[in-house]
C-alpha cells in the first residue's frame, strides 16, 4: 500500500467502507489481507492478492464494488486492477477489471465451472469455509424486500437459517426468473454462517452438481465427492429442473440426499415449477422433495415493486421520487431482474442528460420498454382466454350466474385483470356486467391468498399469465 498522500487516504476510505458493509468473517478473509498502490491522479488502483484462487475471487465478487466506492469517493471513475502480490519483483502483468458504474443487479451465482468453489478450483492453502460455501456476502435477508409475494417462502428461509435440521426439511421454492429464489438461498447460508461460523456449507447451482458426478466417474474418486456432499449441514441447490434426463446425477443426488437428512442436516432447494411439475426425474426423488415444505415466490405486487425501485436506487446514491417509482412499477411488473434493467436505463440517462430522475425523464428512458407496454393485454383478452382456459363462456364473465364452476373463472379473470392491465377496481368492475368495485376487490384479494396456499391455482395462473403476455 502506498504509505502517503490521497491515494493511500482513498484506498483506506474504501478498506473502511468495506468493514461496514460486510460481515467480521468475510471482511478478515478477503479485504484485509489486500494491499494496494493508487496513482497519484487517483485514475488507477492496483490491488495485490496473495495468489491466484483469490484473485479471481476478489474480481468476482469484489472488484466491481471497490472501483464504484473509490469512483465515489474520488469523484472521477478509477480503473481497478488486480495483480498477484510480488515475491521479490513483479512477474505477472496486472490484470485489468473493468469499473462498472451503477453495478445494480442483483449479483449472479457462479455457475457450473466458473471458477471458486467447483472441485478442480479448489486451492489447498485456503483455510476450510473460506472458499467451499461459494456464498455472496451481499444476499442476505436484510438486503431482500419483503412483500407479500414473498412473505411465506422468507419467513420459511429464516426459520431454517435459525433451526436447521429440523421443520421445514427439505425446503423446496420454486417460481419463475428473477423473482429472488437465488437471493434468499444465499440468505439462509449467510445467516447460519453468522450464528455458527464453522457449519460446513454449500451452494450450488444443480449443473455444478452434475459436473462433479461426471468428474468423479471419470476420475475414480467417488470417495472424495460423497465426503464432500455427504458432510455438509447445509446444501443450497440452485435449478433442481436441470436433473432431468440425468440418471446417474439423480441416484448421487438422492444418495446424498438420505445421507444429508440421516444426519439432521438442512437441504435447501429451488427450481421453476413445484415438485410434482417436474418432468423427467424419478418419481422417488420427487417425492423426497415434496416431503418437508414447498413454497412460491410470486412476481413481487405493486407497493412491493415501488419499495425495490426506491431501496436500489438510495443503494446506487440515486434518490427516485415516489411518484416517480409508481411510474416505472406500474409498467414494469414481471420480475425484479427487469425492475433494475429499468432503473439502470434510468439512472444513465439522468447522468448522461444531468436531468434530476422525473416521470418525464423515466418516459424518455423507457420509451422502448413503454412502448411495448402500449400494447397493452385487454379485459376482454383475458376474459377470453380464462373462459377458454376452464371451458366456459365468454358471456359467463359478465352474467350474473353463480355457481363455483363459472364464479371462480371469473374470480381468476378479475385477479389477472387487476394485475395485467392499467384498469382500475371500477373499470373492471365494469367489465364484469357492471360489478361493484368491492366484488373485484374481494376476487383480487381472495385468488391472491390462494395462490400462495394452493400449489395447482398457483400453476394455472403461471400458465394464464404466461399466455397471455404472449
Amino acid at each position: 500500500m502506498s504509505s502517503e498522500g490521497v491515494g493511500a487516504s482513498l484506498w483506506q476510505a474504501c478498506v473502511d467502507q468495506l468493514a461496514q458493509e460486510l460481515s467480521e468473517q468475510q471482511f478478515n478473509t478477503w479485504i484485509k489481507p489486500l494491499t494496494a498502490q493508487v496513482t497519484d491522479d487517483l485514475t488507477r488502483m492496483t490491488i495485490f492478492v496473495a495468489n491466484r484462487f483469490k484473485l479471481d475471487w476478489i474480481r468476482a465478487q469484489y472488484a466491481a464494488r471497490i472501483a464504484d466506492m473509490a469512483e465515489r469517493l474520488s469523484g472521477q471513475p478509477v480503473a481497478v486492477e488486480l495483480a498477484l502480490t510480488p515475491r521479490e519483483v513483479p512477474v505477472r502483468q496486472p490484470v485489468t477489471v473493468q469499473a462498472v458504474p451503477s453495478a445494480i443487479s442483483e449479483p449472479e451465482p457462479l455457475r457450473a465451472g466458473d471458477g471458486p468453489g467447483s472441485m478442480a478450483g479448489m486451492a489447498p492453502d485456503e483455510p476450510a469455509g473460506a472458499f467451499k460455501n461459494r456464498l455472496n456476502p451481499q444476499l442476505t435477508f436484510d438486503s431482500l424486500v419483503e412483500g407479500s409475494a414473498n412473505r411465506m417462502a422468507r419467513a420459511a428461509a429464516m426459520h431454517v437459517a435459525g433451526t436447521p435440521g429440523h421443520l421445514y426439511n427439505p425446503l423446496f421454492i420454486y417460481g419463475g426468473v428473477g423473482l429472488g429464489k437465488t437471493h434468499l438461498m444465499h440468505a439462509v447460508g449467510n445467516k447460519l454462517l453468522t450464528d455458527k461460523t464453522d457449519a460446513k456449507i454449500l451452494y450450488i447451482h444443480a449443473e455444478q452438481f452434475v459436473s462433479d458426478v461426471v468428474k468423479a466417474y471419470q476420475r475414480k474418486t467417488f470417495d472424495e465427492f460423497k465426503e464432500r456432499y455427504h458432510s455438509l449441514d447445509l446444501l443450497l441447490i440452485d435449478d433442481v429442473q436441470f436433473f432431468a434426463n440425468k440418471d446417474r446425477t439423480q441416484e448421487e443426488f438422492f444418495n446424498a440426499f438420505e445421507a444429508l437428512l440421516a444426519k439432521k442436516s438442512h437441504i435447501v432447494m429451488t427450481s421453476d415449477t413445484y415438485p410434482k411439475g417436474l418432468t423427467d426425474i424419478h418419481e422417488r426423488l420427487v417425492s423426497r422433495f415434496d416431503s418437508g415444505l414447498t413454497v412460491a415466490i410470486e412476481p413481487p405486487e405493486l407497493e412491493m415493486r415501488v419499495a425495490i425501485l426506491i431501496n436500489k436506487a438510495a443503494a446506487e446514491s440515486a434518490e427516485m421520487p415516489e411518484e416517480v417509482a409508481f411510474f416505472v412499477a406500474k409498467n414494469v411488473r414481471s420480475n425484479v431482474r427487469e425492475l433494475e434493467g429499468a432503473l439502470r436505463k434510468i439512472l444513465a440517462y439522468s447522468r448522461f442528460n444531468q436531468k434530476d430522475i422525473s416521470i418525464q425523464l423515466a418516459r424518455e428512458a423507457l420509451r422502448d420498454l413503454l412502448s411495448i407496454q402500449n400494447r397493452q393485454i385487454s379485459v376482454e383478452n383475458i376474459q377470453k382466454t380464462v373462459a377458454d382456459y376452464y371451458k366456459i363462456k365468454v358471456a359467463d364473465m359478465y352474467s350474473k350466474k353463480r355457481p363455483a364452476s363459472i364464479a371462480r373463472p371469473r374470480q381468476i379473470a378479475m385477479y389477472l385483470a387487476k394485475e395485467l392491465t392499467q384498469k382500475s377496481l371500477p373499470e373492471i368492475g365494469e367489465l364484469f356486467g357492471g360489478r361493484d368495485h368491492t366484488t373485484v376487490l374481494h376476487a383480487v384479494r381472495k385468488i391472491s391468498g390462494e395462490r400462495q396456499q394452493l400449489t395447482e391455482l398457483n400453476q394455472q395462473l403461471h400458465v394464464l399469465e404466461q399466455t397471455l403476455k404472449g
